[in-house]
């Protein structure tokens, strides 16, 4: 497999706060690489690297071998943003050719791209027109318009329903059996183990794992329960074996723990018209959480959200 992005023992700091600490990662032709950890773990700084908006203090990054902070070695990616720059005012097609313009890529490349990711019918449409996921697939088409290498998709989805995250990733399929490598940032946990072929989690400006996201997954023996019950989370953090409680949008009460059944005697013993019981093994963000340290943080502040970032 081709490397298409080489960062080996990258260091950064702002002041006197490390950002980055002699971090490796390595990313192959069609793989798909997602970035987690909590905030201030450095994902920030290292994206920014990698695509040149920065410069990195010691160590050294390669994209296609060339430095990122080389125009020529950036028109071999493609960024998809959270929130983009992109004039409102203009139409479709003008913003996909100056992008395309800005990339050193051919005229004729603008046509193909639009029609790839489902917007020939809305090229002459102005973008502040467009719906959310319309504006992402027009996001999509500025980053593939040079056949980039490497994509960096920054929280690609945000914002979009089931079926326009479904459509982003089904488009972005394609380009990966082409050979495009994708580096993934997102607070979708569930995406990130649903797309990616490896995980990398940083934490405190060092990888602390890799592995894919099964294999982060085995490394944890502890098993999620959950059941819509009265039984207040911090009556449930002093019962044996658990880790973390926390209670979803929807009011259940969701325990991490490693002696699940200690923890089911407990539940049913104090609330035996407890409903809505489920004992599920530890899922993507219990693994970031335990890896990265978060583990040992109030319950309340254990959200998704917070997880990912």
């Amino acid at each position: 497999m081709d490397t298409v992005l080489k960062v080996a023992a990258v260091h950064h700091r702002y002041g006197s706060t490390v950002a980055l600490d002699s971090v490796d990662l390595q990313l192959g032709a069609g793989e798909c690489v997602a970035l987690l950890g909590p905030n201030g773990a450095g994902k920030t700084t290292l994206v920014d690297i990698v695509t040149g908006l920065r410069r990195c203090q010691q160590g050294t990054v390669a994209v296609t071998g060339g430095d990122p902070v080389r125009a020529a070695t950036r028109r071999a990616l493609g960024v998809v943003q959270q929130h983009s720059g992109v004039p409102r005012a203009l139409q479709v097609e003008e913003v996909v050719r100056g992008a395309a313009i800005r990339a050193g890529a051919p005229r004729g490349a603008v046509g193909p791209v639009l029609a790839e990711v489902g917007l020939t019918q809305l090229a002459r449409r102005r973008v502040t027109l467009l719906s959310g996921g319309q504006q992402q697939r027009l996001q999509l088409a500025m980053a593939l318009v040079n056949d980039p290498s490497l994509l960096v998709l920054d929280e690609p989805t945000t914002g979009l329903d089931a079926a326009a995250r479904r459509d982003f990733w089904e488009r972005l399929a394609a380009r990966r059996d082409r050979g495009a490598g994708v580096l993934l940032t997102t607070h979708q946990l569930d995406e990130a183990a649903a797309v990616a072929d490896r995980v990398v989690v940083l934490a405190h400006g060092r990888v602390v794992a890799a592995d894919t996201p099964a294999g982060l997954v085995a490394r944890l023996p502890d098993r999620v329960v959950s059941a819509r019950t009265g039984y207040a989370p911090a009556d449930a953090i002093t019962i044996d074996g658990t880790v973390a409680v926390r209670q979803d949008a929807d009011g259940r009460l969701v325990v991490t723990t490693t002696q699940p059944e200690t923890l089911v005697r407990a539940l049913l013993a104090a609330d035996p018209e407890l409903d809505d019981l489920r004992i599920e093994s530890a899922g993507l963000e219990q693994a970031v959480l335990a890896l990265s340290g978060q583990l040992t943080a109030p319950p309340q502040e254990m959200t998704m959200m917070e997880v990912a970032r």
